[in-house]
């Protein structure tokens, strides 16, 4: 997952509303979004990486979201263990108790963000962080390849159109997901003199720099909204992408809390 933004409590009808996407290699093997069961106990609606095992998002039957993405950094040491664990994780274990783990073990992770978000509130982890992990509050935020809040280009535009349609927004959450499905299909890249470094090269950060990345072999493959409403209804759009922005699948999901 490499774009997120998300919005607590900013909007009467709906608190929480998330918008990502995911970018990935197109010969990763993947399976879409749907629901399966990780661990003990309640089953998740998630995709599924099926060459590391994981996923990028997952999301519970309680409405709770769970997101990584990965820190953008030129020449990264692997960790040991595949971040596509950590989403899964935050669902299934206590905050604090997570937290001791990772702190525990900084390099298990190559460089990642990790946000749990609900309806109240969230959280936000890095291992990139120099003092991480942090409740998160009300209000809009982004979520790249860098800390929370970075102010990248793609980012920054991000957050201030998802933070307009959610206050904004009406009581039927259909019209908020096409928005927002719009929305997460920019794929306008940025100037070059507001491009950030972070080692790959200036022709690199400029195919990156846009909220929708469109490749041959490289670019968004899926993209995701997720909205809880002030009664409790939870509803998740998916839609996948192939090479050169080719839509696919599109999976729709909706239950009452």
């Amino acid at each position: 997952m490499c774009l997120i933004a998300f919005a607590i409590g900013q909007s009467s009808h709906f608190p929480l509303v998330v918008a990502a996407n995911r970018d990935e290699f197109f010969r990763r093997p993947t399976a879409a979004m749907d629901w399966w069961q990780p661990f003990s106990g309640q089953p998740v609606l998630a995709g599924r990486d099926l060459a590391s095992g994981g996923t990028w998002l997952a999301i519970s039957s309680d409405g709770q979201v769970t997101a990584v993405t990965n820190v953008r950094e030129g020449s990264a040491e692997a960790g040991s263990h595949s971040r596509g664990e950590l989403p899964l994780d935050a669902l299934n274990l206590d905050t604090n108790v997570l937290q001791a783990r990772l702190d525990a073990a900084p390099a298990r992770y190559s460089g990642f963000n990790l946000v749990s978000l609900s309806a109240a509130g969230g959280w936000y982890y890095s291992n990139r962080d120099a003092h991480p992990g942090r409740h998160i509050h009300r209000g809009v935020y982004g979520l790249s390849n860098h800390l929370l809040q970075t102010p990248w280009p793609k980012l920054l535009r991000l957050r201030t159109a998802v933070g307009h349609c959610v206050e904004t927004a009406r009581k039927d959450a259909n019209p908020l997901h096409s928005q927002l499905l719009t929305l997460l299909q920019d794929n306008t890249p940025a100037p070059d003199h507001t491009l950030p470094d972070t080692g790959v090269g200036v022709e690199t950060e400029r195919f990156l720099s846009s909220p929708f990345i469109v490749g041959d072999h490289y670019g968004t493959r899926a993209t995701t909204i997720v909205t809880v409403s002030a009664m409790g209804l939870i509803q998740v759009t998916e839609q996948s992408w192939g090479p050169n922005a080719e839509a696919l699948e599109k999976r729709q999901f909706a239950w009452q809390r």
